[in-house]
């Protein structure tokens, strides 16, 4: 992974900067970038994470050393220490979030001007490749529509299956947006199509937000389903939950092998759209995620249908 700012997007050098001199104390430090972080919108999980990694260097060196008198060896044995001395398992993932903890805070003192140089610039970033997704293969994804458009024509009909799986199938939502659709985010009268607006109540995520042009076929279940269940705010008003019981049922229905999910679902919308030449920057704004955070998806699609090739051919 290249060494550079725009590979450290979770931290931003435009807060209202440390209340530090290069002599104060790691901890302070630590407390004055936990402060800067939450000022400029990055969420607490966030905050609680990335300072935690820091904290753990503070244990090791001392939480009163000055952050002047740290240098690159230091870190470099601090790193060395947590994978092979702690006698604390640490993961790959985790070791390389701790690496980008440490070079973005160090990063952050440096750019603000509390310290002259960056000792951790050359700290070597680490790439990790997490495991791949399970997706739908194209003969599941029918079976999957089939089985559920089934339950729509039973007696008693029952759209809700196939307004539920459809939608994320052609999507790509997360189970969380799912949640948080309301009947008036759905716009059937749009010039372009049958729309449907992703929203966020969070200013911190408001850039996630986004128009997805739906599905022409879903429209009529769509309507099928309001109808049956009448929902008087929410797409679909029940607990996450009931959800992802519903998308066993569909799934063990259709005589699946995996266990049909949320994710599952959103993987098997983007592959499909990948693999059908869809530029990478729909299938981004499809998603609602960053640039930076493309590059770890657009990795896994590229194995993804690698491997779907490779399975092919065999």
């Amino acid at each position: 992974m290249p060494d550079s700012q725009d590979e450290l997007p979770l931290f931003s050098d435009g807060g209202r900067g440390p209340a530090l001199h290069s002599d104060s104390s790691l901890s302070a430090a630590v407390r004055a970038w936990g402060e800067d972080l939450e000022q400029v919108g990055r969420s607490i999980h966030t905050v609680k994470a990335f300072t935690g990694d820091v904290r753990l260097l503070a244990r090791f060196l001392g939480a009163g050393h000055a952050i002047n008198a740290i240098g690159t060896h230091d870190l470099k044995n601090f790193l060395d220490w947590m994978l092979t001395r702690r006698g604390v398992p640490c993961s790959p993932k985790t070791y390389a979030r701790r690496v980008t903890s440490l070079k973005a805070f160090f990063r952050w003192l440096a750019h603000s001007g509390v310290l002259p140089d960056d000792p951790a610039a050359p700290v070597t970033q680490q790439t990790v490749l997490s495991p791949l997704p399970e997706v739908l293969s194209s003969e599941e994804v029918v079976r999957v529509l089939r089985t559920s458009e089934g339950m729509r024509k039973a007696k008693p009909p029952d759209a809700r299956p196939y307004t539920l799986v459809s939608l994320l199938l052609y999507s790509g939502i997360k189970k969380g947006e799912c949640l948080g659709i309301h009947l008036n985010h759905i716009d059937l009268d749009s010039p372009e199509g049958a729309l449907l607006w992703i929203r966020y109540g969070e200013v911190s995520r408001r850039y996630r937000e986004r128009k997805l042009l739906l599905e022409a076929s879903w429209v009529p279940a769509y309507r099928e389903y309001l109808e049956q269940y009448e929902p008087q705010d929410r797409l679909f008003p029940y607990s996450p939950r009931r959800l992802e019981y519903l998308l066993e049922d569909i799934g063990a229905a259709a005589g699946l092998k995996k266990h049909l999910s949320f994710n599952m679902c959103r993987w098997t919308s983007v592959l499909t759209d990948y693999k059908s030449g869809a530029d990478s920057e729909r299938i981004r704004h499809k998603l609602g995620i960053s640039k930076i955070q493309w590059r770890e998806i657009g990795s896994k699609l590229d194995r993804l249908a690698a491997g779907r090739m490779a399975a092919s051919r065999a």
